[in-house]
């Protein structure tokens, strides 16, 4: 098992929650955590306890987060007008990485990630290999046309278990999607509830 595979089944596990929905999730099979402890009644968690769940769950969504990467989104979400949970989520999607994944060119975030480090996809025609790349409103982001027929991807196209939600424009034939507009919390299509107003309240006591 890889470390990433290793890395995604322990987050499900920890979280006792499949929280990208795949179909082999260890937590399909064992909803209890990790560890010889793991069946163990589960205690009833404190407020703090509910707020730093809430933040690691949506952290680890994202795949490879750093903590301080992490605050830094955080940060700008409260610099910018409106709701900061609602624009939290709106700059994680905003993300490079998430934004293949969510156009369906990779099957995982994990994989978005690798994707985008080794140079296979373009943003408004030119080349972009930072996976923290901020895509605004109109931007293309395109796959390479020396990485079109990779199997991956074609493989990931094809699979029926996601969709690409409507704030993403995709055209597979032409392996490109754009987006639309930045997504607010009820247009995200996270198969686990996420709650950003508990990060918000986690962040803003510690």
């Amino acid at each position: 098992m890889t470390k990433r595979t290793a890395a995604k089944h322990k987050i499900d596990r920890r979280m006792g929650e499949n929280i990208w929905g795949r179909p082999k999730s260890p937590v399909n099979r064992r909803e209890y955590g990790p560890g010889q402890h793991g069946q163990r009644r589960k205690a009833k968690l404190s407020d703090f306890g509910v707020q730093l769940r809430a933040k690691q769950k949506l952290k680890g969504y994202y795949g490879d987060l750093t903590e301080k990467q992490f605050r830094r989104i955080f940060a700008e979400a409260e610099r910018l007008r409106g709701d900061t949970g609602e624009k939290l989520v709106g700059l994680l999607e905003s993300r490079l990485d998430a934004f293949v994944y969510r156009a369906k060119f990779v099957q995982t975030v994990f994989a978005a990630r690798q994707f985008v480090n080794h140079g296979h996809v373009k943003v408004n025609g030119k080349k972009v290999n930072i996976p923290s790349y901020k895509v605004k409103e109109g931007d293309v982001v395109e796959v390479r046309e020396k990485s079109k027929q990779l199997a991956s991807i074609l493989e990931s196209i094809s699979l029926a278990e996601r969709d690409v939600p409507d704030y993403i424009k995709a055209d597979h034939s032409k392996m490109s999607a754009e987006l639309t507009r930045v997504p607010s919390l009820s247009d995200i299509p996270y198969p686990v509830m996420m709650e950003p107003n508990l990060v918000v309240e986690f962040y803003s006591k510690n």
